[in-house]
């Protein structure tokens, strides 16, 4: 490591200088990079509604609605010419009204209130339609055009395009409070005025590099791309911390900059990549996630942390020996207290606290699975505060939920696809069911049947039926009817149907989520296990340190239980591994300094000093994940990154807590378990 050191601050303008232009590169070419905005994308390829939905595409020309405009106040010749002017659109085709079903010119009294209520209603107009998935923002605003700005617009095409206008701005909006907070926590905590520049700076070109180098991948996931900078900002911060305080040591006893620089490098590295490697280890389990989102952000995160902790290593150290001066000229005396009080205070309530300990983490284990979970994207933008929410609730106030699942099952059988037809008309929650064979006939030859009627249900290998349901698409009753509707179709056509929509492909989400999540929590308690194993050389001191970081975990998601709220479970996948992996490092940080003083000080003793001595580093590290992750919260209006983002700023805060206080005390009432469980671990003051 000295050679290494040596060698790249011999070269240190050079080193600068290649990291400069990757990341001007980098910037250039994170505009090339996609962004996917439809969880449906990301289920598994042998999921049975991907596969449905893949041999759809193939099949019919003609594809099912994915959104849905309501006008107000409109007459029914107003709506026609409405309904004629989006037909008209580039991007926008299938375009469903009342006269599609029903004479319009005959009055209205004559024809069934159902039939008519489905789409004309108290002078209201709902009107149905296919988006192209190539440019849906822009042929969304190229229909407010036409409906205008009080028209109520809902649907997966809505939600997705809008989604992709608004996460690029609220991003923006996050990072321009989210950076001058952070900067402001490090001018507090550190001594000099330049550093912060430095730590930002370091940061700042691995994200870069990191959102550049993911051209590889084509496109990301939009969780991956909204969450992703401020979470490896938040997370890996603590590197260039361990370097600058371990420069500032090494210049102290004298040495010359580029002498303490290189036995910074070396010193700190150890520490710094073993933080690293819990970091990476979390987002790495995400990797085994059949759902792709998991493996789309834990392979973008590992990068990130990976690409972070050479900044640190490489980039920082060449970077800081150029700029010292600057850092010498700017320094101030330190803001933070020395927390003498606060030590004392720890171990006057270590009782209590453990007490409380003791008794909220079962109950906590056992509330986070209870937790009322959405799994599909219908809820990501269903809070009514939000355009969005309020139109979707609009729609859904007026003409009800909306629920389209589509069947598919091979051509010839015209008598079973009656059968199937009418069994599916007799379950209750279903309004209506459109098939070739309930609506034409076996008599009428295929021919004899008008181009656009014949090819919306007829294709070369399938015919499918049109399922309208009147509940919604996600939760117990939408797969329960999801559930019904399979069964019903396995008995008719054995194995050979298919069948997609919104509540069929949410279902599958649900079911492989579910699935993932004991493998992926397992996975990465274990490897994090292995890696505490190694580092500490001991086999208590894992089992410790994970059930505090684990118990904090229990304790944040047994929130949402707590207050009622309805949590999307990607959100609470994630935050399972993200937590444990980013906040381990406090752990380990206090650990290893618990271990130090232990060798010369009594076990309480010990404590109350590492309690003194991490505090500033711990509260550092956790305000910046804190303020980080609340700030994702509130400013996004995406569902899934607005709860991750809470998950996370409580997340920092809990654990920041345990560690301080709970964490001392185990360390305490287990000193000669971890003395009898660890090898080359004996105090001399064993009191």
């Amino acid at each position: 490591m000295d050679s290494i050191a040596k060698l790249m601050l011999n070269h240190k303008k050079t080193v600068v200088g290649v990291f400069m232009v990757l990341t001007v590169i980098c910037v250039i070419l994170r505009g090339k990079v996609g962004v996917d905005y439809n969880l449906m994308n990301y289920l598994p390829k042998d999921a049975p509604s991907t596969t449905a939905l893949d041999v759809m595409d193939e099949e019919y020309a003609v594809k099912p609605p994915n959104c849905r405009i309501m006008m107000e106040n409109i007459s029914i010749p107003q709506a026609m010419e409405i309904k004629s002017q989006l037909k008209q659109l580039d991007g926008v085709s299938d375009v469903l009204w009342l006269d599609d079903t029903v004479n319009v010119y005959a009055p209205l009294e004559t024809m069934k209130a159902d039939a008519v209520e489905a789409y004309y209603k108290n002078g209201n107009a709902l009107f149905t339609c296919y988006i192209d998935e190539g440019d849906l923002y822009g042929h969304l605003m190229d229909i407010r055009k036409i409906v205008g700005e009080d028209a109520a617009m809902s649907g997966e095409a809505v939600n997705t395009g809008m989604a992709t206008e608004s996460t690029t701005v609220e991003l923006t909006q996050m990072m321009a409070i989210v950076l001058p907070l952070i900067f402001l926590i490090l001018l507090i905590t550190t001594t000099s005025w330049f550093e912060p520049v430095l730590f930002m700076a370091a940061i700042g070109v691995a994200i870069a590099i990191n959102m550049g180098t993911n051209l590889m991948f084509g496109t990301i996931s939009f969780v991956t791309n909204a969450a992703g900078s401020i979470l490896q900002l938040a997370v890996s911060m603590d590197y260039s911390i361990f370097l600058l305080h371990s420069f500032s040591r090494f210049r102290k006893t004298g040495l010359n900059v580029q002498e303490a620089m290189e036995k910074a490098v070396k010193d700190s590295f150890t520490s710094v990549t073993s933080s690293a490697l819990t970091t990476v280890i979390g987002f790495a389990a995400l990797i085994l996630m059949r759902f792709r989102i998991g493996p789309d952000m834990g392979i973008v995160m590992a990068k990130a942390i990976v690409l972070s902790l050479l900044s640190v290593l490489v980039f920082l150290p060449c970077l800081a020996v150029l700029c010292y001066k600057l850092i010498d000229k700017t320094q101030h005396r330190s803001f933070m207290p020395t927390f003498h009080k606060f030590s004392y205070l720890v171990m006057k309530v270590k009782v209590p606290v453990m007490i409380l300990f003791i008794l909220f983490t079962i109950p906590s284990f056992i509330a986070k699975d209870r937790i009322s979970f959405a799994y599909g994207s219908s809820e990501i933008y269903g809070d009514p505060s939000t355009k969005i929410g309020g139109d979707a609730l609009k729609i859904n106030e007026e003409f009800g939920l909306s629920n389209q699942i589509v069947c598919m099952v091979p051509k010839g059988n015209s008598p079973a696809e009656q059968a199937l037809a009418d069994a599916f008309s007799e379950i209750p929650e279903v309004t209506n069911v459109l098939s070739y064979a309930k609506t034409v006939g076996s008599s009428i030859p295929e021919e004899y049947v008008p181009k656009d009627k014949r090819e919306l249900l007829v294709g070369e290998h399938y015919t499918r039926m049109v399922i309208n349901t009147s509940v919604g698409v996600d939760g117990k009753i939408p797969f329960a009817l999801a559930e019904k509707l399979r069964a019903t179709a396995q008995q008719y056509y054995p194995d050979t149907y298919l069948m997609a929509g919104e509540a069929v492909n949410t279902l599958d989400m649900k079911n492989t989520v579910t699935e993932d999540n004991t493998l992926v929590n397992a996975i990465a308690i274990g490897a994090i296990f292995v890696v505490l194993t190694f580092t500490f050389k001991s086999v208590s001191l894992p089992v410790i340190l994970v059930l505090v970081i684990e118990s904090s975990i229990w304790m944040n998601l047994a929130i949402p239980y707590l207050v009622g709220e309805r949590l999307n479970y990607i959100s609470y996948l994630i935050i399972n591994t993200v937590q444990l992996g980013a906040t381990v490092d406090y752990a380990i940080l206090f650990t290893n300094k618990y271990l130090e003083n232990r060798k010369e000080n009594s076990r309480w003793h010990a404590a109350r000093i590492t309690v003194r001595e991490t505090i500033a580093s711990i509260l550092t590290s956790g305000s910046i994940l804190c303020i980080s992750g609340m700030m994702l919260g509130n400013r996004s209006t995406n569902g899934v990154i607005s709860q991750l983002g809470y998950l996370v700023g409580k997340g920092a805060i809990l654990s920041c807590f345990m560690v301080l206080f709970v964490l001392p005390t185990c360390l305490c009432w287990f000193d000669k378990l971890i003395q009898k469980t660890s090898i080359g671990m004996k105090f001399e003051k064993n009191y």
